[in-house]
């Protein structure tokens, strides 16, 4: 029988380092290339649980790729993450160790009881569709700005008011996809709160 794995991911804002509690580690892209990857170096393993700590954003599509994969996820608050790495004796401050150290964290929540609930198929479809049209988003954002950037002045004004418009989408999808994620993660502040070493969430 496969023994159970523990992933820890630190994520950057180009990269993201992560660690198993298998000792095994890896470094991949932080764009959707890059998660194709980790899903298949992870598929090879019987994941228990992963843990990512939220970093300003850069976490999230990697999060996103990781649940609608339908891998068990969660994403911790930074200072959680580095209150537990303390009373671990972790004081370093390298990406492979905050992987190690976030791979070790999630095999204690997994001890204490916590298991995120898996995303049912709606909620898989739902973040799927979320995503592809988050990045068809950004795809017409990246065209219209190199347009705005050679526009002539009598066009400059349609170019800004589609790229307004283009940014306001882009939020609305953003908070779509955080509230699935949130949903899933509603149950896990008062856990890591119980766990020794950890303070409340800020």
């Amino acid at each position: 029988m496969s023994q159970p794995v523990f992933v820890g991911i630190d994520v950057a804002k180009d990269s993201v380092e992560v660690c198993c509690s298998d000792t095994s580690t890896h470094a991949f892209e932080n764009t959707e290339a890059g998660h194709a990857k980790l899903l298949r170096w992870l598929r090879r393993k019987t994941v228990t649980l992963v843990i990512l700590e939220a970093t300003g954003g850069y976490e999230r599509a990697c999060a996103v790729a990781l649940a609608g994969a339908g891998l068990p996820v969660s994403v911790i608050n930074p200072r959680q993450a580095r209150d537990f790495a303390r009373a671990m004796g972790r004081l370093a401050k390298t990406d492979r160790l905050d992987a190690r150290a976030l791979a070790e964290f999630a095999a204690v929540l997994h001890a204490q009881g916590h298991q995120p609930r898996a995303l049912a198929s709606q909620e898989q479809r739902e973040l799927v569709a979320l995503v592809a049209r988050r990045r068809q988003l950004v795809a017409m954002l990246v065209s219209e700005r190199q347009r705005l950037a050679v526009a002539h002045e009598r066009a400059r004004a349609s170019i800004e008011a589609m790229i307004e418009a283009l940014l306001a989408q882009l939020a609305d999808i953003d908070n779509d996809i955080q509230r699935v994620l949130q949903e899933r993660y509603a149950d896990l502040s008062a856990l890591l709160q119980s766990v020794k070493g950890v303070g409340p969430t800020t």
